[in-house]
Order: structure tokens, then sequence, then C-alpha cells
């Protein structure tokens, strides 16, 4: 059978044996909406568990926007464009609306990013910013959690009279759903807020993964911070997989979150009946494989299927290199990920973006993994704790020797997009 995955920004159209081929998992059909910017307009003026966004910019005289950066395919420009119209006709001044790329730990947004992501007209238009999380004099210190991470966010987004934030809800493989409170931690928060959010303290809880929501520490600590930051209206949206727009949901952080979750899992979930011998899946394509270091999301997300002692196929373009040079330096510095678990463990060193390697960890734990990209050569692609192969087809073949000619092989082409499940374990 021929199944087309989600790889850069063009796909990669693969053949796969129909006979060994249990399921291939997607969206669940939905129609787009018809006029998605009149929903918006509608969310904007009925929104969740809130007053409409006209009332609350009423008498403020600062609003700051919150929007995520290049790594999510967020439709900023169809959600901005009213959101920005009612906050002027409210009173608030052009100049005294900003617009902050929520980058996290992500490297700044370039000139032709924020183009695609906003639209030229309102990039020409109004003041746009990057958020640098490691500049720790550019945030402001709002005391510690109960669980004793230290909140340090944007200094911008706290001083400002109005604050909102637009983003986007799917599964995300540490906090359940992104979307929400993600926009505010981890999103416009200082490192040393990210540092502790992401230790193994709450990354290796049982119930930090995707789709889980209740008993979450990671969805429950940045879900107190941004509570503590403050966020006067939030505007999230769910795409499918051509990222037509599906649904709006607008209003108080956590209610209109939670709303827009209940719509986005109804959509996103698909099952195979049993684990799996092998998943063959991609990293969403662009923006979301455009480095190693995000293209991890793709593994994570077939873990929940594949057999332990299985294999993962991912099919990833990384356009932009393995990550950041301190996500990199990992790599170098320990000979297994046994010794980096026990290092960060039990040892307490500490490295930038080393959670990427932790949930890492947890896949290889279960199972291998083979990384098919035409955007590293194989002999560095060893050194990052995965295989190299020539293709999907190549890694199929070799699995079919490896486990046998009545291997079971389940297809995720959008990868972590998808909320993939055994519905026999539900």
């Amino acid at each position: 059978m021929q199944v087309r995955l989600e790889y850069g920004r063009t796909g990669k159209v693969v053949q796969l044996p129909d006979a060994n081929v249990v399921k291939c998992l997607h969206y669940q059909p939905v129609e787009p909406l018809v006029d998605a910017p009149a929903a918006v307009r509608q969310a904007l003026a009925r929104p969740t568990g809130a007053k409409p966004l006209a009332e609350l910019a009423e008498g403020r005289s600062s609003a700051c926007i919150v929007i995520c950066d290049a790594s999510r395919p967020v439709p900023n420009e169809v959600l901005l464009r009213p959101t920005l119209e009612i906050l002027e006709q409210a009173g608030i001044a052009r100049d005294r609306i900003f617009i902050l790329v929520a980058t996290g730990l992500h490297r700044p947004s370039t000139p032709n990013e924020r183009l695609e992501m906003i639209g030229r007209s309102i990039v020409e238009s109004y003041r746009i910013e990057d958020h640098y999380g490691c500049r720790r004099e550019e945030h402001v210190y709002l005391g510690d959690s109960p669980r004793g991470v230290p909140v340090w966010i944007d200094r911008r987004y706290v001083e400002a009279d109005l604050k909102v934030t637009i983003g986007l809800i799917e599964p995300h493989f540490m906090a359940g759903f992104s979307g929400g409170r993600k926009l505010i931690c981890p999103g416009i928060a200082a490192l040393e807020t990210i540092r502790a959010w992401h230790s193994p303290e709450f990354l290796e809880h049982p119930c930090a993964r995707s789709g889980c929501l209740d008993g979450n520490p990671v969805h429950q600590e940045n879900t107190w911070i941004a509570r503590r930051a403050g966020c006067d209206f939030i505007i999230n949206t769910a795409i499918d997989d051509r990222r037509r727009i599906l649904a709006v949901v607008a209003g108080d952080m956590e209610r209109a979150f939670l709303d827009g979750v209940a719509q986005v899992r109804r959509v996103v979930r698909d099952t195979v009946p049993e684990p799996v011998d092998v998943v063959v899946t991609s990293a969403a394509g662009y923006p979301l494989d455009a480095t190693y270091y995000q293209s991890v999301k793709g593994m994570v997300g077939a873990m929940e299927i594949v057999k332990p002692g299985g294999t993962i196929i991912l099919a990833a373009r990384i356009s932009e290199g393995i990550g950041s040079p301190e996500f990199q330096s990992l790599f170098g510095k320990y000979p297994s990920l046994d010794v980096f678990m026990e290092s960060i463990t039990t040892g307490g060193r500490f490295t930038m973006d080393q959670w990427q390697l932790e949930e890492l960890a947890k896949v290889r734990r279960k199972a291998k993994v083979v990384l098919v990209t035409e955007g590293l050569p194989p002999d560095v692609v060893r050194k990052l704790f995965v295989e190299p192969a020539d293709s999907v087809e190549s890694a199929v073949e070799q699995s079919l020797v490896e486990y046998g000619p009545q291997v079971a092989i389940a297809v995720i082409p959008k990868g972590p997009y998808v909320l993939a499940e055994v519905a026999s374990e539900l």
C-alpha cells in the first residue's frame, strides 16, 4: 500500500506491504469551518467563562498578545486580525499593542518566519518581539510555586494592562495537550522556571504523557504558573491534517482550554487493537520536523502502541540540524542513555534542553528507533542513540527479517499530532 507521510514541506510517499499493515491512524473525519474568520469573531464576542474581549479591553492602557513561535503551525493571521481590531476599537492605541513571540528556550524567529506566521500587513503595522528565556533580567520574579518552581515571566507580559494568548491545541508529549497555559509556561518563562518545570521530578511521572491531563504534574504546574502570571483571555484553535481550522475556543484560560481539549480529543484520537511490532511514523512535517530536537516528539507519539522490543521507524526532514548547541553537546557528553539518566536523576547534572533527551530515553527503554532523514548523514545519526536507514522501505524490510513475515505494522502519517492509543488498554 502507498502512504504519504508528513515530511518537511512536501511530504514523503512510501510503499508498505499491505499484508502487514494493521492500520493507518488518522484524524477522525471532521469538516473544517466554512467561515473561519466569522467563527473567530463569534468566539471573541461569546467566549467561555469570560466577558467578551471588547468589554475586557475597555479602559485598558496597553495590551500584550502572546503567539507561538514558528515551530507551531498556528493560523495566527486569522486569529489576530479581529483581535487587533477589537483592541483598537476599545481604545487601546496601536503603539500600545505588543505581540510577543513565545519562543520559550527556542531560537528567535526570523523575519521570513514572522511573515509566514503572522502576515505582512500585521508585521508591518505592529510591534513584534521575541521572548528570550536566557535573559533573566528581562523577566519578573513572581515567587515560587507550591512544588518549588521559581516563577520568572517575561516583564513585557507581566506589566501589560491586558494579557491575551493565542495558541493551538494538539496532543503534547509531556503536558498532555498544548495550548492554553503553555503559551505562558514555557512560552514566556525564563530558563530558571523551565529548568525546574522540565526536571525529572515532573517528566518521569507516569501521567506526564500525551493526551493525559488528569494527574499530570507538568500540566498542573504550568497551569498554576500561568494563573500566577495572569491571563485575561485566550484564543485557541484546532486544525485538521491539512491545517484548516476545525474549531475556535476563547475566553477563560482554563475553561476555554478544557473546552477546546474535549473537541480536539474527539478529532485526534485513533487506536490499534493491540500493540504492534513496528510503527512507521513522522514528526508531522514542517515546522515540527525542522530539527532532531523537535522530531523526538514523533518517536514519543508512537511509543504507546509499539510492543516492548519493537521498532519505531521515523521519517523527519531535519532541515535545520540537531537543535541548540546545548542539546547537541549532550550526545558527545554521555556514552549511553543510561549514563545520561543516571547523571540527571541522581547526579544533579543539568544542561539546557536535556528534557528532550530524557524523552528519547523513555522511548529507547521500550523500543528501537530507526531514523530516515536527508538532513543528517548516517554517521551523525548513529551518535544520536538511534539507527539510520536510507528509506522507510528498507527499514521495513529489515524489520521483516528481524521479526518475521507476520510482523504487525501500524502507520501514523501525521506523527505526534495523532493521539495513538491501544484499544485493549483503554
